[in-house]
């Protein structure tokens, strides 16, 4: 069976599995689409407060109903070097809506908080659940139903997904993603991660880690590694919400600026009000989910997105799960190596030739749907293009270089890095989980060893520094799940587990949390499901019991009888601690209300 076959196959049991409830979704879509511009439905104290404070011509313009008006929804904040650069957008927008004949406003605003700042904090409990927040804030600003159409400002791990799900929740309306780019590089990642590790093992102190931190992230945009947020960039582009080439260049550039006005215009040309209606409820489909996922395996992904991509899916009537993305793992090869996968950054991925020769070697070897419909209009295949400046200042493209600039980062569909995926479902007696293979060296993909139990990163750190955890076992981190703390990020753990593995011991970790996106060298077992306070099977193991990780086969087991998991009872734990402190007891009623992880741990489905 073809590549092609096989992923038509998996894209049609998609389909028919979500026809119900993608066919409500879509009869909501068509009840929501106006037949004149959305504000014709306000009455004129309405109108009158949506334009108060708008020049006298955009008055006249937005009292009629023939001119298009284009919301925008911000994650702009200047503490975030991702988002920073959004504080000049709007003016941007504005003015290139002005040329194309429209208005533009800011129709609101949405949280973005950074997990590289929360890391190990108690502020990081609130990061996965701001994704629902920040699709709820979404709503909001554009609930006034002024616009008729909206661009989306946002970057990094949890808001991207967040203003996806807000999108499509309105899903009546075009939707354009403008990114902001990646910061310039800085510390190789690889040295700053070596740093790290002195650090841990005492061997450098704070001052050295400090310099080696700032050199790394040092200016405005995304961190440069491949986790969550450059995965969402590379996502909105494979999935047709970004125009052509925008993903990878840099804030400040005139490029940059000419990129995001071109988006601006475009969202303005597929409104109701002209010849190219694309509502993004319509415009994306399970073929469209599908693509996302094979971007994921090919550039092996962050791991947060078998969350996100799900709740995302869910929000446009689709029901994608993990078996989907692990069916896809086995079709899809490993086009890029990018750290944590390899040793390059993002500048250099798209120096190399980045989404436009990874889309067109993708499509080459059928692992893409072409017919689908994007915001640049139909077909995938206008997405296999450079994107440069012309010479008049607008954008221009080109084909994508039919060679990679460099083939130790960007690979040919015909020689991959790896035949299948960077991501991998586990299953087994513990429950389901998900692993990033393509980080991990082939040979340590396989580890058989006694666990050592704990219940905060803080106790296994205390354990590591107290000398206790020389030998080879299984870290099993548990009470970490979305319904016990909101399931942080471990990534403090990485550090620990790297010192460990490079003395020689074979480790590795099973959890209910999450690990960071840019985690990857240690084999782990992490979103582990149902969690230990769902009673999963992972609150019933004891110390000293054997576990088996197989990144290889796809397996998690602890070698331990039917009968004896029957008989044993879950452990608890004490999680009064995280009720509270950093915002923790306002989040209440989403520990509450979350669903498990395979499914997208939403407080929506």
């Amino acid at each position: 069976m073809s590549a092609l076959t096989a992923i038509e196959a998996i894209t049609d049991r998609i389909r028919e599995r979500s026809r119900p409830l993608r066919e409500d979704y879509l009869g909501r879509v068509e009840a929501a689409t106006g037949k004149s511009a959305n504000r014709a439905v306000l009455g004129c104290g309405n109108l009158a407060h949506g334009f108060a404070v708008c020049a006298p011509s955009e008055k006249i313009a937005l009292g009629g109903d023939v001119v298009p008006n284009l919301g925008i929804i911000t994650s702009y904040n200047d503490m975030l070097s991702a988002h920073q650069p959004f504080e000049f957008f709007p003016q941007l927008i504005k003015q290139a809506a002005r040329e194309a004949g429209g208005i533009a406003q800011v129709a609101g605003g949405v949280p973005a908080m950074c997990d590289g700042v929360t890391q190990g904090q108690p502020g990081m409990e609130l990061s996965l659940f701001s994704r629902d927040v920040i699709a709820m804030a979404t709503a909001v600003g554009l609930s006034h139903n002024m616009f008729d159409a909206a661009v989306y400002l946002g970057v990094c791990d949890k808001i991207v997904p967040g203003l996806v799900i807000g999108a499509l929740t309105f899903g009546h309306l075009p939707a354009v993603f403008i990114p902001a780019g990646p910061m310039t590089s800085g510390l190789p990642n690889d040295e700053k991660a070596r740093v790290r590790q002195l650090y841990a093992e005492g061997k450098v102190g704070r001052a050295e880690l400090l310099e080696a931190e700032s050199k790394s992230y040092h200016g405005p945009g995304t961190c440069t590694f491949y986790g969550t947020a450059n995965s969402n960039q590379m996502l909105m582009e494979i999935m047709g919400l970004h125009t052509p080439g925008a993903s990878f260049v840099n804030p400040g550039t005139p490029l940059r600026d000419a990129l995001t006005k071109e988006a601006t215009k475009r969202a303005l040309a597929i409104t109701h009000l002209g010849n190219a209606y694309t509502p993004v409820g319509r415009m994306i489909d399970e073929r469209s989910f599908v693509n996302g996922v094979v971007g994921l395996h090919a550039t092996g992904g962050s791991t947060n997105h078998t969350m996100h991509i799900i709740a995302m899916a869910q929000a446009a009537g689709i029901r994608l799960t993990w078996q989907d993305i692990s069916d896809l793992s086995d079709i899809v090869p490993l086009l890029a190596r990018v750290y944590p996968n390899g040793l390059a950054d993002v500048n250099h991925f798209h120096a190399a030739g980045g989404m436009g020769f990874l889309i067109r070697e993708l499509l080459s070897g059928g692992y893409l749907h072409d017919d689908v419909q994007t915001v640049w209009g139909e077909g995938l295949a206008a997405y296999a293009v450079e994107a440069k400046l012309g010479a008049d200042g607008t954008v221009v493209r080109e084909p994508a270089p039919e060679k990679s600039g460099d083939d130790k980062v960007l690979a040919t569909a015909a020689k991959p890095f790896q035949a299948t995926g960077g991501l991998k479902v586990l299953k087994g007696n513990i429950g389901l989980a998900i692993a990033k293979t393509s980080a991990v060296k082939p040979e340590r993909r396989r580890v058989e060893a006694p666990a050592v139990i704990f219940h905060s990163q803080e106790e296994m750190n205390a354990a590591f520094k107290a000398g206790e955890l020389e030998k080879d076992f299984v870290a099993v981190l548990r009470f970490q799940g979305p319904k016990a703390n909101g399931m942080p990020e471990l990534h403090k753990l990485t550090t620990v587990l790297g010192v460990l593995q490079d003395r020689g011991y074979k480790v590795a970790l099973v959890t209910d949390g999450r690990m960071s996106g840019a985690s990857g060298k240690v084999p782990s077992a992490i979103h582990v499901t149902p969690e230990a306070l769902d009673g999963g099977v992972i609150g019933k193991i004891r110390d000293g019991d054997l576990i088996r990780l197989d990144g290889e086969e796809g397996t998690l087991e602890v070698f331990l009888s039917a009968e004896e998991i029957a008989t044993r009872t879950c452990v608890t734990a004490d999680l009064t601690a995280n009720g509270y402190g950093m915002g923790r007891e306002l989040f209440g009623a989403f520990r509450a209300m979350v669903g498990q992880a395979e499914a997208g741990a939403s407080v929506f489905a």
